[in-house]
């Protein structure tokens, strides 16, 4: 399974393992890397020693490639720029912005740049500015997300650009990454499924709803104000749901009512482990999840399937 990311960033597996804030720590991303793949450490908005205490652990775990996750919109973000040059970490992915400012010192200390592109457009842009590689996330993903699927975005990424494209969104097992890579992704980026990994340290009953979860068991928030998120339904969605339709009737909508809604679900669902108040970011495969595993274990499941399903899929129509 080697591809031409693998042989960029130095890795055994083209997969990554999504930058989900909150939940994305040294734990989770190191165990990981060990294991073939891509670790990434969320930055979120943590300031930088709780960040460098994260690149510190994964370290003694590991001693195999691993990223950073870069919020670009984090009132951290300078400061995480800065630590991630100082540590000499391997590769950054970065979302919420354009990381065009950063790009010379990201190249000064060997740094491999991965933006998160939510369109052909943006794709285009970054490769532009000295991206070595995108990760194409669709709206199928858990979290924040764009208006694009990713079976269909993938392939005019690809087509639009010469840098490698890592695909997002909606990949829950080997056949969703044998589809992908025969749409012309180089790797694959994996965040619910890693949620229920062993490693990974966000509250019980949290991975308990995600096992749980059906196929139409999530929605979509703040469709038409502020930035649309997919998670787990539960009673936070359905605040939500109740103040969009409000504010649709008003003539100027209050945009702080939906700040104040969020403010601190996330944590909620993954610290404190209320589910019915939190914010459960998860994407449309949760259905597929349905048990707790080892990251091991995760991604050697995804590559012993792809394997298995690209041969005899292949052999079955030529």
């Amino acid at each position: 399974m080697q591809s031409k990311i693998c042989e960029l960033l130095g890795i055994k597996y083209p997969i990554f393992q999504g930058g989900m804030a909150w939940i994305a720590d040294a734990s989770l991303a190191g165990a990981v890397s060990e294991a073939g793949g891509l670790g990434i450490i969320a930055g979120g908005n943590a300031p930088k020693d709780v960040v460098q205490a994260e690149i510190k652990k994964i370290k003694e775990i590991t001693d195999k490639p691993f990223g950073v996750n870069i919020m670009l919109l984090s009132p951290f973000a300078q400061d995480i720029v800065d630590l991630v040059c100082e540590e000499n970490v391997p590769v950054v992915t970065t979302g919420a912005g354009n990381p065009s400012k950063y790009m010379a010192r990201f190249k000064e200390h060997n740094i491999k740049v991965i933006p998160v592109v939510p369109s052909v457009a943006l794709g285009v842009r970054m490769e532009k500015i000295g991206a070595d590689a995108v990760v194409v996330e669709g709206m199928e993903a858990g979290g924040h997300i764009g208006k694009l699927t990713t079976l269909s975005m993938v392939p005019q990424v690809v087509d639009a650009l010469t840098i490698p494209v890592i695909a997002a969104g909606g990949i829950g097992d080997g056949r969703g990454m044998a589809a992908v890579l025969m749409l012309g992704a180089q790797a694959i980026q994996v965040g619910t499924r890693f949620l229920v990994a062993k490693e990974c340290t966000v509250h019980e009953n949290y991975k308990a709803r995600i096992i749980k979860a059906r196929d139409i068991d999530t929605t979509v928030t703040c469709q038409h104000f502020g930035h649309p998120v997919r998670a787990i339904k539960n009673k936070l969605t359905n605040e939500y749901d109740r103040l969009e339709k409000i504010e649709l009737r008003t003539e100027v909508p209050d945009l702080v009512k939906f700040d104040e809604l969020g403010q601190g679900a996330l944590r909620k669902a993954v610290v404190d482990g209320d589910v019915d108040h939190g914010s459960i970011m998860a994407g449309q495969i949760a259905g597929l999840v349905k048990k707790e595993e080892t990251a091991k274990e995760i991604i050697d499941s995804y590559i012993i399937e792809t394997k298995e399903i690209m041969a005899a899929r292949c052999s079955q129509w030529l």
